[in-house]
């Protein structure tokens, strides 16, 4: 999948990787999609719970080898 920012969360702890998404998503213009990557296996449902709270659109989430992909579009 395409994307237009990386952000890398590995190895933080909730609520970091959460954190880090929003200001990096702040950052960002409308339709943009920013990729992450997290080893927090909470963040599975803290980015499900923030994209329905911030109305960004969760376009995917995948894990593999421990690490957990996200694909959140900016609203």
């Amino acid at each position: 999948m395409n994307f237009d920012k990386e952000l890398d969360a590995r190895g933080l702890a909730c609520p970091l990787p959460i954190v880090k998404t929003n200001k990096t998503l702040n950052q960002m213009t409308s339709g943009q999609v920013l990729r992450v990557m997290a080893t927090d296996s909470g963040s599975v449902a803290d980015m499900q719970a923030f994209a329905e709270q911030t109305q960004n659109e969760l376009l995917s989430s995948t894990q593999e080898n421990g690490v957990y992909m996200f694909y959140l579009k900016r609203r």
